[in-house]
């Protein structure tokens, strides 16, 4: 690689710093080591980061309600169970294993899911940065089931070198998001794969639909795939248990087809349900709402 072809200086510092981290907790043992980086995140790159503020923020929206003790709790307890989710990516075999020996799948849309894979129907499964996106995945795929995933680079070019091969472990295809990426994905669902695709994060092409009773643009994208391609739609999250460290793997009620827009408001309330009940799993770090700077 040429001098210019390289990733900045300061993305290639960060990446390192990150690696060698990921490094050190390695040498400890897999639980010990979830709960460290769990910690480095909860207490460190959280206010490093700015995320404290923009969760604040984002709960002074969706949850006005709850107590300055309830607010504070969350600033530590989000960071944290996005650093075990990487923790845990990281850790890729040992993961898988114990997802594998578990087989955590449950829930009222689990029938569905079974007879697609039968008749070889394919599927959307609408998944969101909530508990660990990674767990559902290879839950699945322990199960032989053919998951591919739409996922975006990161913006740190040199942390992407090392984050792909680590989520391509867990299981592929998966699908940068571009035009190659596109028609690679549209031929695997046509084929009768199962494509994880995001639906909780602001797009500011996509209409204004309601999350917490929110405007809130939301994409399509999922609805309108499974429409035109007659797939199986149904949310499915990875919901860590109270030991922080296993999971239940929750399939939701399929949604029945019709207008794309009232397909994903119901993927909202549904994911606002499962919010509601799991405050400090979902990644109230993003700018979910345009009210937000």
């Amino acid at each position: 690689m040429s001098e210019e072809d390289k990733p900045p200086l300061t993305d290639r510092l960060a990446s390192s710093a990150f690696l060698a981290i990921m490094s050190a907790v390695k040498l400890l043992p897999y639980e010990q080591r979830i709960r460290s980086v769990g910690w480095i995140f909860g207490h460190v790159v959280g206010p490093v980061a700015g995320w404290r503020r923009r969760i604040r923020a984002n709960l002074a929206l969706a949850r006005p309600d709850l107590t300055q003790d309830e607010i504070r709790a969350l600033e530590r307890a989000v960071p944290a169970n996005a650093g075990k989710s990487v923790a845990e990516i990281y850790s890729g075999k040992e993961f898988t294993d114990r997802i594998e020996a578990s087989d955590p799948l449950e829930g009222p849309g689990l029938p569905a899911l079974e007879q697609a894979f039968e008749t070889g129907r394919p599927v959307i499964i609408a998944c969101a940065h909530f508990g660990n996106y990674d767990a559902m995945r290879s839950a699945l795929v322990a199960r032989g089931w053919p998951v591919g995933a739409l996922y975006r680079p990161m913006n740190n070019e040199a942390f992407n070198q090392h984050y792909v091969p680590a989520i391509s472990a867990i299981s592929e295809p998966l699908f940068p998001r571009g035009r190659a990426g596109l028609a690679a994905m549209l031929r695997f669902l046509k084929g009768g794969g199962w494509l994880a695709l995001g639906f909780d994060q602001h797009d500011r092409h996509a209409p204004e639909l309601r999350f917490f009773d929110l405007p809130s643009k939301t994409v399509l994208t999922p609805a309108e795939l499974a429409v035109r391609y007659d797939a199986l739609l149904l949310p499915v999250h990875g919901l860590r248990r109270d030991d922080g460290l296993s999971f239940r793997v929750l399939v939701g009620h399929p949604i029945e087809h019709g207008e794309p827009k009232d397909m994903m408001q119901a993927l909202n309330d549904d994911l606002e349900m499962q919010v509601r009940r799991h405050m400090d799993q979902w990644f109230w770090v993003h700018r979910r709402w345009k009210q937000i700077g």
